[in-house]
């Protein structure tokens, strides 16, 4: 098939998925089209009780007793749009822009994360001959809490002998190992009184680069969420500030980009635009010099009629203070790898509760338990009440696998350079899949992506073709070799 009809029958694919609204924890009405589409296409398809896909392709003739391949991706993805841009993430679809270089989505999150990884199996699936035998697991909630991958029956694992993830961001990486996370949440009941102070202001901070919280977080961008606590810690010093309400964030795995309040306050236009050009300043001395568009956006509108006593906005703004939120260590075994970091992703705020979301991830599964710990202590500190998700392990790098060095091989013979081969500080599935089958010989690849979980988010045009050669070539290979 010629490189344009394969681009194209894989966007075809892609954009059926883009016409289904699939936000994490939401995904029955696309597990139900991927059963459907399956099925029809003459393949064994399996829905499980979570909504997880798995799809099987027999051997083709004279390869049956080939060890099995896994073509593996999620179908859920992070839904985040432009500031004012109308979108609902449970109705509406993804609406497509394909340009000459990039495949991009109006006004939204693209979705190719990971999207474009199932649109590639799908037509590989459909296409590829010449394999053993062939499967696809497609699962729900990667980016939330992996509860697909989570509890996957482990015998749609341990009866193979290869996975390919399709879950990574550059067409020119190999990924060999991932780091492993805790979803660490905190909740609180607030109480709140009249307001007592005579201006109204709404104070947002915006502009941030944002972006994924394991790819991007090594570069030191900052977080808006902390970047507003600290402000208004700042104001608290300088009058009499009672909050009203606190919001930012779109996603506890993307590094929030942008966070909100309203507060009642004694001070004055001149005294609020004080405090605030001093904390842009000290923003741009602690980020300038990667994340320089930052703005405090402030508004006067009208007083809040209920706030939030001061013993609860105390503990409040000490919790935000003190969730830490960047790269704690680096490797000491990768150099340039961060190993352990954690970004606190989202505050949602209503008038009985606040939520905190923090997201933890490391190489080193005891600092995610060191993590933990301090949760509890950190809730015990600030009133809250600590919440500690099930902890995703990280996946170790096989250093004899075979099926690296063969696609290694592949992609060089195919595009006259080197494959990276990498670990990367961010979650893959492959965690749980190694945790059920550690004999699994697992990679990990992708189509090149750009600021993905971002209203920013593109696909490199390009990237899609010599991605699918690579796997048809790898279950050839496969096949050939035994």
């Amino acid at each position: 098939m010629k490189k344009k009809k394969i681009l194209d029958a894989v966007l075809e694919e892609f954009a059926k998925l883009a016409a289904i609204p699939r936000k994490s924890g939401h995904e029955q009405a696309v597990s139900d089209f991927l059963k459907q589409d399956l099925t029809a296409a003459g393949f064994t398809v399996i829905q499980d009780e979570r909504g997880c896909i798995i799809a099987d392709k027999p051997a083709s003739k004279g390869y049956e007793k080939v060890p099995r391949v896994i073509l593996q991706g999620h179908m859920d993805m992070v839904c985040v749009a432009e500031e004012g841009y109308a979108y609902d993430p449970l109705k509406d679809p993804i609406k497509l822009i394909r340009g000459e270089k990039y495949l991009e989505a109006e006004g939204t999150s693209l979705g190719a994360d990971d999207g474009i990884g199932v649109a590639e199996a799908m037509y590989i699936l459909k296409h590829a001959q010449n394999h053993g035998p062939l499967r696809m697991i497609v699962t729900v909630d990667e980016e939330q809490g992996m509860t697909g991958a989570i509890h996957l029956d482990s015998r749609y694992l341990t009866d193979a002998a290869y996975l390919i993830n399709c879950d990574s961001e550059n067409y020119d990486e190999l990924t060999v190992g991932s780091a492993g996370s805790v979803n660490l949440d905190f909740s609180r009941k607030l109480t709140r009184q009249a307001a007592t102070q005579p201006n109204g202001w709404q104070i947002e901070v915006k502009g941030l680069l944002g972006g994924h919280s394991g790819e991007r977080i090594g570069d030191g961008r900052g977080n808006a969420i902390r970047t507003l606590a600290f402000a208004l810690a700042a104001l608290q010093e300088k009058g009499s500030v009672e909050l009203a309400s606190f919001t930012g964030g779109k996603a506890r795995n993307a590094i929030p980009d942008d966070a909100k309040m309203v507060i009642a306050a004694d001070l004055d236009q001149a005294a609020m635009d004080a405090v605030l050009k001093t904390q842009r300043e000290n923003y741009l001395k602690m980020y300038g010099g990667v994340d320089p568009a930052v703005q405090f956006v402030l508004t006067r509108v009208d007083v809040p009629q209920q706030v939030l006593t001061a013993d609860v906005t105390t503990d409040f703004i000490r919790l935000l203070t003190i969730l830490h939120t960047g790269v704690f260590a680096m490797s000491t075994v990768i150099p340039g790898l961060v190993e352990t970091s954690a970004n606190l992703g989202v505050v949602s705020m209503n008038k009985e509760e606040v939520t905190v979301a923090y997201f933890p991830r490391s190489a080193v599964d005891q600092k995610l338990n060191e993590f933990c710990f301090m949760a509890k202590e950190w809730a015990a500190l600030t009133g809250f009440t600590a919440h500690i998700g099930t902890q995703s392990p990280g996946w170790k790098e096989n250093k004899d696998s075979r099926l690296a060095k063969l696609m290694t091989g592949i992609f060089k013979e195919q595009n006259g350079l080197d494959m990276k081969v990498e670990t990367i500080h961010a979650g893959l599935e492959c965690g749980w899949h190694f945790l059920k089958n550690p004999k699994l010989d697992m990679v990990s690849i992708g189509v090149t992506t750009k600021d993905i979980h971002s209203p920013n988010e593109k696909l490199l045009l390009d990237t899609v073709e010599p991605q699918v050669h690579l796997i048809l070539e790898t279950l050839h290979q496969i096949a050939e070799r035994g």
